[in-house]
């Protein structure tokens, strides 16, 4: 069974920058595909970012464009998310999931529930 591992959550002011790592590990492989997503309270869950397995093509929701970036680390089934000029909207617990698809989506439907991992959690407060 896949697992997913996140961190590099925590504190930071408007501004500032935080960078989470994703760490895939069980049956996948350096090509999967990642999806990032966030909820806050009283929130649904929004994709945020995802990488293809395929050709390792990119999304990005519309909040974050320009600002955050999504790509793979060296070591074997790590993803990063770099977060760049943090607003406090972006505070909210931010979660990874992989899907055996070849193309991604930011629609959390395309994850099999079984395919998440339990978030790390981001707040943008001065």
């Amino acid at each position: 069974q896949v697992q997913l591992v996140e961190s590099g959550g925590g504190l930071v002011q408007p501004g500032g920058s935080l960078r989470l790592s994703c760490v895939a590990s069980g049956p996948t492989s350096d090509t999967s595909t990642i999806g990032w997503f966030r909820q806050s309270p009283g929130k649904e869950r929004e994709g945020v970012s995802c990488i293809a397995g395929y050709d390792e093509s990119t999304r990005y929701a519309d909040a974050v464009k320009g600002r955050f970036t999504i790509s793979r680390g060296h070591t074997r089934g790590t993803v990063w998310l770099q977060m760049n000029n943090l607003k406090r909207e972006d505070t909210a617990t931010y979660y990874c999931a992989t899907a055996p698809t070849l193309g991604c989506d930011l629609g959390a439907h395309y994850y099999p529930s079984s395919n998440w991992g339990k978030g790390t959690l981001v707040t943008v407060s001065s």
